[in-house]
């Protein structure tokens, strides 16, 4: 396939740098700058860690929910890679924007997607996350539950109004992307739900064309 899935590191971004930039997402800035910034720091490096009592205690002398480290995320965001969803519900109940994007413009449904966290998914589309929003690589939380496999995720997405058949970058689909990567169940699935077999991406490929391309037998024998 022509692009790819990218965000294959442990994380769901590269890291840039170990120094936190506290920043809050909404608010007036001179109000945020009026916090201690100590506080903010303390809830980031707790909510990568997942360190509760710490996040209970910082949320309650101030800490400002949204408070994003130098990669732009936020604690809701580190909570949705990991899957974890207690942390998840806190920082939900603490005020957080459940659409609030990293500098990568990746948010915290995109990462759950990728995490392959259905349960979690559902959550946060329950909380009010947009389920079209792309990142800086155009692709929606769709596009990263199908070019990996997570048909649970696909499933909440869909319940949650994600169109199977949206056309992203390279006029790629969630079947051209299951199909790209191998992934038969996946593509079964899409199929099943409606996705279309004779679209054709900018190469004009279909996907049991990509599929046969890749040597995916198990796509190509799901789509045929």
């Amino acid at each position: 396939m022509r692009t790819c899935l990218g965000h294959r590191s442990s994380s769901f971004l590269s890291a840039v740098a170990a120094t936190l930039l506290l920043v809050a997402a909404t608010g007036d800035a001179r109000a945020q700058a009026s916090l201690p910034t100590s506080l903010n720091a303390q809830l980031l490096v707790a909510a990568r860690h997942g360190e509760m009592a710490t996040i209970e205690r910082v949320l309650a002398q101030g800490a400002a929910p949204n408070s994003r480290n130098r990669l732009g995320k936020t604690p809701l965001l580190m909570a949705s890679e990991k899957g974890n969803m207690a942390l998840a519900e806190r920082m939900l109940g603490a005020g957080a924007d459940v659409n609030l994007a990293s500098l990568e413009q990746v948010t915290p449904l995109m990462a759950a997607a990728y995490g392959g966290h259905g349960a979690l998914v559902r959550r946060l589309l329950k909380a009010g996350a947009g389920v079209d929003a792309r990142d800086r690589m155009h692709k929606p939380a769709m596009v990263y539950a199908a070019g990996l496999g997570h048909i649970d995720v696909m499933d909440a997405l869909v319940q949650g109004g994600a169109d199977v058949n949206a056309v992203h970058e390279h006029q790629l689909t969630a079947l051209m992307w299951a199909a790209g990567q191998g992934h038969a169940g996946a593509a079964r699935w899409l199929r099943e739900h409606g996705a279309r077999l004779d679209a054709r991406d900018d190469r004009g490929l279909t996907a049991l064309e990509i599929a046969r391309q890749a040597g995916h037998t198990p796509v190509v024998q799901a789509l045929e």
